[in-house]
């Protein structure tokens, strides 16, 4: 099979990037795939005896069947579990899109089937006073699957981060309905009306789940349509 690379979007912070990411991954290797995930850039990590560790990018690390030192599934940590670039200034350190793209291309260099970039908070976090982090998918050229979480106010977050996808050039290859607020009101109305209007299919919805389980999530998704 052809080697597929994609990039994890949100239409914000924890929706649920890593949970499906982490399904995806399950359901890949249950296929006997080889896979691959990256965390280029992670805020919120805690000081260990091994450094500074992402509890996300340490469930990527678990689920991929590829065997990489942390240090490149998640080659910038940060302390401060807020925006990057904010984070990042309270270190003294700044990021940028080709430092966080040449990390992702000597990772990628490994044998992978399917290879998942997962991205920080939404579409346009800023990476610096100049770039987003958007800019490193574009970089890389990766399609995009897009976590939606189902919660009062997505169809806008949704809808506004798939044109900006498009917008930058890249194909949106699908989407992924994630029930963050389980006491939502007119949840299979705002869903039906996601699926009308995002030009990509859904690859599944994922009910609130008593633990986030990548494994019982990937019971709700298609990984089919992306392989």
């Amino acid at each position: 099979m052809l080697k597929k690379r994609y990039f994890v979007a949100g239409t914000d912070t924890d929706v649920g990037k890593t949970l499906v990411t982490c399904a995806l991954l399950n359901s890949a290797k249950e296929a006997g795939l080889k896979t691959l995930a990256l965390k280029p850039v992670a805020a919120g990590c805690e000081a260990t005896e091994h450094g500074l560790r992402n509890d996300d990018a340490l469930q990527l690390q678990a689920h991929m069947t590829l065997n990489l030192a942390y240090d490149q599934v998640n080659p910038v940590a940060l302390t401060a579990p807020i925006a990057p670039h904010i984070a990042a200034a309270q270190e003294g350190r700044r990021l940028t899109a080709d430092r966080l793209v040449g990390f992702c291309r000597g990772a990628m260099m490994q044998p992978a089937d399917l290879t998942l970039v997962e991205g920080a908070g939404g579409w346009r976090v800023p990476l610096n006073e100049r770039e987003y982090l958007s800019r490193v998918p574009v970089e890389l050229g990766l399609p995009v699957i897009l976590v939606v979480g189902m919660k009062l106010g997505c169809l806008s977050h949704a809808l506004l981060t798939a044109e900006a996808i498009q917008r930058d050039g890249l194909a949106l290859v699908g989407w992924v309905a994630n029930q963050v607020d389980v006491n939502m009101a007119a949840y299979q109305e705002n869903l039906d009306s996601l699926r009308q209007r995002l030009p990509a299919p859904c690859l599944g919805t994922i009910p609130r789940l008593p633990s986030a389980c990548a494994k019982e999530a990937s019971t709700y998704l298609e990984l089919d349509a992306l392989l």
